[in-house]
């Protein structure tokens, strides 16, 4: 039986929230052949299966497709292995933990194509959607909450025809709503989610928050 370690990503106020994430620390246990079949039957937005804890070589699986980047798991995986650097298939991303408790990680909107950033007009217009909004195509819906402090309301639906209709807090998006914006944001995502991103030096961008267990 394959061992998964559950964790809650990116936590609000008070430990509310956060996206659910597997990981899987023995990943060479698990066959690759196998590993698309186990994250379908977990269930999860996202699982992570570490290939190599010391190197931070890991790979991230939806339930219905392989993904070279994201930043709910690798948020998650670095607070559990506490390594300077992860490894996905997309490239080497940096990681660390501020003395708030806040775990970062460092990655490139480029590494996560094809979300659409679609602004409305107020938070209570985000609120309002339907869980997926009818079209196709990954979708990032934001609103300004605050939008002199950087604070945004958002809700992420994947619309990859998997069961995961809406994702509670999701770091890729937010990576590249922080490249397009070009300024610290203070992402308030799904039910009770807060993800902290500010722009980083070439092209970068810092993601990061509050890692608890499920």
């Amino acid at each position: 039986m394959t061992d998964v370690e559950v964790l809650r990503v990116f936590t609000g106020p008070g430990g509310a929230g956060g996206n659910l994430l597997g990981v899987v620390r023995d990943g060479a246990s698990v066959p690759p052949a196998d590993r698309q079949a186990l994250a379908a039957e977990l269930g999860y937005s996202e699982t992570v299966f570490v290939d190599d804890p010391g190197q931070g070589r890991v790979r991230i699986f939806t339930p219905s497709v392989e993904l070279p980047f994201a930043g709910h798991p690798l948020v998650g995986v670095a607070s559990l292995l506490g390594v300077s650097v992860l490894r996905p298939p997309a490239g080497e991303v940096p990681t660390w933990t501020g003395a708030d408790g806040v775990v970062w990680i460092r990655g490139r909107a480029a590494w996560a194509p094809g979300r659409l950033m679609e602004r409305y007009d107020s938070p209570a217009a985000v609120d309002a959607l339907p869980a997926p909004p009818p079209g196709e195509g990954w979708l990032y819906a934001w609103a300004w909450s605050d939008e002199a402090a950087g604070a945004v309301r958002a809700r992420a639906f994947p619309r990859r025809g998997d069961a995961i209709v809406e994702d509670e807090a999701t770091g890729a998006a937010a990576t590249v709503l922080t490249a397009l914006l070009g300024r610290p944001l203070t992402i308030h995502q799904g039910a009770a989610s807060r993800i902290l991103t500010r722009p980083g030096p070439d092209a970068t961008v810092d993601v990061g928050g509050h890692v608890l267990p499920a």
